[in-house]
């Protein structure tokens, strides 16, 4: 049985960004069976907003060092202005609308551009690099939409769809915003479907959050297990590859043990050393995708 995921996020979140080794795992496990569908938050359409609030460039650098503690990579120091996210959530819709079904990589593109370099995100050449990034991707015609009157439309049904958390389990968990007065869903909320059945994990979860819901959906289904010391078989299924801690996250078969990014980078560097594996510094620590 397939299972549809609402994949509710924003690129320029850090609790998504961070929530990405459990969503790698996720992946790897279900992958096949897993349908995508994804909605953007547009958190804040511009910088005006932080800028209210009394943000600033250093506050916001000093605000990101908290989401080291969840391993993905980082880089170092403050940007220098603030950013807002609506640009680059308008990119993703001008993405499903010139290369359909790449919209979830395109996102992870802006994601790593957003947080491990100190590229402003809101501007049209910094999105047109970080989308560089995608297979095969056309980024001329993606950055020709982006101020099109479909992509803005499709930009704005997100908007109001991810605004409709009041009432909802996730809302009930304490996991849903309301501080622009319409209850939203906050980054990363997923909703999924199967057989009638619509179950939620909404804002920053665990994987086995995420398991427990496969498995109460269809526990009949597929479930793929780790390959023995071949890292390059996980990677081949993410085009953009995987940090350390996605992979040790991808790794942990026993919920009782703690991630172990000492194994996954010894795995990692065995197969760097086979030649199937190749290795690309990024912020603090590395990305590791098929050679």
């Amino acid at each position: 049985m397939d299972i549809e995921i609402t994949f509710i996020s924003d690129p320029g979140c850090p609790w998504g960004y961070s929530a990405s080794p459990a969503l790698a795992a996720l992946e790897w496990r279900y992958g096949p069976r897993l349908r995508w569908d994804l909605v953007t938050i547009g958190i804040a359409e511009d910088a005006s907003g932080y800028e209210e609030r009394g943000y600033d460039p250093i506050m916001m650098g000093q605000r990101m060092e908290m989401f080291r503690q969840f391993g993905m990579p980082f880089t170092q120091g403050p940007r220098a202005r603030l950013t807002g996210t609506g640009r680059a959530c308008r990119a993703l819709h001008a993405v499903r609308v010139v290369s359909p079904g790449d919209e979830m990589t395109a996102f992870r593109a802006l994601q790593l551009g957003w947080f491990t370099t100190r590229m402003l995100m809101d501007e049209d050449p910094n999105i047109a690099t970080a989308l560089g990034r995608v297979p095969g991707l056309d980024v001329r015609a993606v950055m020709a939409l982006l101020d099109a009157p479909e992509v803005e439309d499709a930009y704005q049904a997100d908007r109001a769809r991810a605004r409709t958390a009041a009432g909802s389990p996730t809302a009930f968990q304490g996991k849903a915003s309301g501080s622009e007065g319409a209850v939203r869903y906050t980054a990363p909320s997923l909703l999924f479907r199967a057989g009638g059945t619509v179950l939620e994990a909404g804002g920053f979860q665990p994987l086995e959050a995420y398991d427990v819901i496969v498995a109460n959906l269809d526990p009949t289904g597929f479930r793929r297990t780790l390959p023995d010391d071949r890292p390059e078989e996980v990677l081949a299924e993410f085009p953009l590859g995987l940090s350390t801690q996605e992979m040790a996250e991808v790794m942990r078969t026993d919920i009782e043990r703690p991630i172990d990014r000492r194994a996954a980078a010894q795995s990692l560097l065995r197969a760097v050393g086979r030649g199937t594996v190749k290795v690309e510094p990024l912020g603090d620590d590395a990305l590791w995708s098929v050679a």
